[in-house]
């Protein structure tokens, strides 16, 4: 199982990568009043046939030429009806995927949220051809950073693989998502 939302939130992004997407958005909602906490990630990757969506939470069912199972949709599915959430999924063929999963705030089974800043630095700089869309909530009040945001010349988005715009992205989300 995944120890925390922000390995989840890696696993699915890398899944939107390797569908092809060129956009991903990520969004992270965090409501203690309201008892709720979300994550989605949402891409325009090839998307999947309804026969492959409908087993997609089924641990042994993966498109991945590696290895036989796909533990990271099934871990987060369960922890979020265990967490007295839900777990949503829609996808179709060349439109892309849609993934959310609730989870209820106060549960004493809800994963920490992790390393949210170092796992957004790591998407930014490990596939900056990608445009990257990160927002967080929390109690109302959002953060939003993008790769739009970041590069000023198209062209130029290699300039996010070095390691001092890298550590930037990161110390930027944790002062920004402290507020």
């Amino acid at each position: 199982m995944l120890e925390d939302l922000s390995m989840h939130v890696l696993d699915i992004a890398e899944n939107s990568v390797a569908a092809g997407a060129s956009d991903v958005s990520i969004e992270i909602d965090e409501d203690k009043e309201g008892n709720r906490l979300s994550m989605t990630v949402e891409d325009n990757g090839r998307g999947m046939s309804p026969e492959f969506l409908s087993r997609v939470t089924d641990p042994f069912a993966t498109t991945r030429a590696t290895g036989k199972v796909g533990m990271g949709i099934p871990f987060l599915k369960q922890s979020a009806e265990l967490c007295g959430g839900e777990f949503i999924l829609r996808s179709k063929i060349g439109a892309g995927t849609h993934i959310e999963a609730v989870f209820a705030y106060d549960s004493i089974d809800r994963p920490p949220p992790g390393d949210m800043p170092a796992t957004i630095m790591a998407l930014f700089m490990g596939h900056p051809e990608i445009n990257w869309k990160y927002v967080h909530r929390i109690n109302g009040e959002e953060f939003s950073l993008s790769t739009e945001e970041l590069v000023e010349v198209p062209e130029d988005r290699e300039s996010l693989r070095a390691a001092e715009v890298g550590l930037w992205i990161r110390d930027h989300i944790k002062k920004r998502s402290r507020r």
